[in-house]
């Protein structure tokens, strides 16, 4: 399986494996046999954070414009696939970005970190297509590591399961035991406890005293050595036939058809990208039947990995609504959640919806290979010229007014989030209500809002950066949408370096529109309230700060046909 052909295992899937155990000399110093459940993903690496601004506008930005030139390396022609290519057909058309950074600060210090990581990535990718092997890189994240000891270990004498997680950037997570040391910490994954209740008990099918009031002083002591035996599933010298179930919380171990055990996903971590499980311990493998198939609840919601692969586009090919979707490198599993859910209405596979996620580089190297690779497989991702700081965000809604209008002809085009649960169909619906095909700004508008003027506040804002006392009318920016004509207009207005820079993109929108409107454009602002930039509410267009989990329940009330009703408690 491919590191990025997440999706493959949508629904559950299921692991038999025939286990023998047999005496070991050294069950602590054991070499484990190995058969491992691992995540091949990169390190959950942190998205470069927003520093606060500074309070006048960035010296070094006021001053100075950059010469594509200074950056050739990031604009050079190389040799590459179609799938790559696809993937920069708005990196050249943002050569003049550089020329045009006063306003947003780190903006040269993110053209200057992503041309040192271009060349970087370019050096990994012709020793990858060489075949050469790469130093130091790291082990692949293992998901689940069970470790079953017959013979104790450190802590306890008696048998236990141990349950963990690794990953390079944390180490090795805090461990699960069965028994656990503390049963009232015994929880639920998928509506099954984390450790069966009998395990490490007193075996109940045992005589009592009680039970046998007439016994020998031989069967007595017997009776006491039953009586001392606690149950737990896998016993040395006998075969155990063992099952492990990924669930949507968690995996659950059943061992000779009683479930024994359940683990839950940790942070960063998620079923589709399993590849390898890893089971050791006081273990012989005997043999391992593994199956693809999800239970028969689940068979109507299998996609497979060309379903999630995105919809080729002609040049210039008409389409009714072009979506850009912010995203940044390490937000993998937001995006494959989109990709499953919402990207999978009819209309966006049937090519009259495109889109595309726009992504900056990262300054660490792993996890720009890894971006690179699911470039190749998804053909759905816009890479940036610049990494990814919050201040330059703006960007990326220049670089998706860009596509809308040059790399296809979109009449409406649609800017959102990763984490925002987008229904596309209604969009559509309400674009064609309005009947407004031109100086259209469509979304959660605001009329009266003003300028942070905390300097502690994430969306501070200074009087030199706006002066004055509210802004234009603007709309959220989990999701709103402007006409052709708007996006066309952004795009020829920045490469003649006429559009203000300023670095709340949702904002930025409505000043650039304010000043098309003083231009003689005729501007409609068509309000939709149905877009939640908070979370979600029953009846939603666009909710907003959805986790992996909650889009994917989202997408199956509606595929059940509940409508579009919330998941969670938000």
């Amino acid at each position: 399986m491919k590191k990025c052909a997440g999706g493959l295992l949508v629904g559950s899937f299921f692991m038999l494996l025939v286990l023998r155990y047999g005496v070991m000399k050294s069950p602590i110093g054991f070499e484990p046999i190995q058969s491992s459940f691992i995540f091949n993903v990169s390190n959950p690496l942190e998205w470069v954070q927003p520093r606060a601004p500074p309070a006048v506008q960035n010296p070094e930005n006021s001053n100075k414009s950059v010469s594509p030139d200074t950056f050739s390396g990031l604009f050079s022609q190389r040799n590459f696939s179609s799938e790559v290519l696809s993937s920069l057909q708005t990196w050249n058309c943002m050569k003049h970005l550089t020329n045009h950074s006063r306003g947003l600060p780190n903006a040269l210090e993110a053209i200057r970190e992503a041309g040192a990581a271009w060349v970087n990535l370019m050096v990994s990718v012709e020793k990858e297509q060489q075949g050469e092997p790469h130093p130091g890189e790291p082990d692949p994240s293992i998901i689940l590591h069970y470790n079953v000891r017959l013979h104790g270990d450190k802590i306890t004498e008696d048998p236990v399961i141990v349950q963990n997680t690794w990953t390079a950037a944390h180490d090795w997570g805090e461990e699960e035991r069965c028994p656990s040391k503390v049963p009232s910490s015994n929880k639920t994954v998928d509506d099954l406890i984390k450790c069966n209740e009998m395990v490490g008990k007193n075996d109940s099918n045992k005589l009592t005293a009680s039970e046998s009031p007439k016994i020998s002083t031989h069967s007595t002591l017997a009776w006491n050595r039953a009586r001392a035996r606690r149950y737990f599933p896998f016993k040395q010298g006998y075969l155990s036939v063992m099952t492990l179930r990924v669930g949507e919380e968690g995996i659950q171990m059943t061992v000779d058809g009683k479930h024994t055990t359940s683990f839950a996903y940790r942070e960063s971590l998620e079923p589709w990208l399993v590849s390898e499980v890893r089971i050791s311990g006081d273990i012989k493998l005997i043999s391992v039947v593994a199956s693809g198939l999800p239970t028969s609840e689940d068979l109507e919601h299998i996609v497979d990995l060309e379903t999630l692969r995105s919809v080729p586009v002609p040049p210039r090919q008409p389409v009714d609504l072009f979506i850009g979707v912010f995203s940044t490198a390490n937000n993998f599993k937001r995006r494959m959640a989109v990709r499953r859910t919402w990207m999978q209405y009819l209309a966006v596979r049937s090519g009259a919806v495109a889109v595309r996620f726009f992504v900056g580089l990262h300054k660490n190297q792993m996890v720009n290979e890894e971006l690179w690779k699911e470039v190749q497989t998804y053909g759905d991702i816009q890479l940036m010229p610049f990494v990814d700081y919050y201040s330059l965000i703006t960007w990326k809604t220049i670089a998706i007014c860009i596509f809308g209008t040059e790399a296809v002809s979109a009449k409406y085009v649609m800017k959102t989030d990763d984490d925002s649960f987008v229904r596309v169909d209604e969009v559509l619906a309400s674009l064609k209500r309005t009947k407004v095909t031109h100086g259209l700004l469509y979304g959660l508008i605001n009329s009266d809002a003003r300028p942070h003027r905390s300097p502690d506040s994430k969306w501070y804002i200074s009087p030199e950066e706006w002066a004055g006392e509210t802004y234009p009318p603007w709309a959220h920016g989990p999701g709103y949408v402007v006409s052709n004509d708007i996006a066309k207009t952004v795009y020829k207005r920045h490469k003649e370096g006429r559009l203000k820079m300023f670095k709340l993109e949702d904002v930025a929108m409505g000043i650039w529109i304010a000043e098309m409107k003083k231009g003689g454009m005729e501007v409609s602002y068509i309000k939709e309230v149905r877009v939640y930039n908070e979370g979600c509410n029953d009846g939603y267009v666009v909710a907003h700060y959805q986790s992996p989990r909650e889009m994917l329940c989202l997408w199956q009330k509606l595929q059940l046909g509940n409508g579009p009703k919330c998941c969670g408690n938000r």
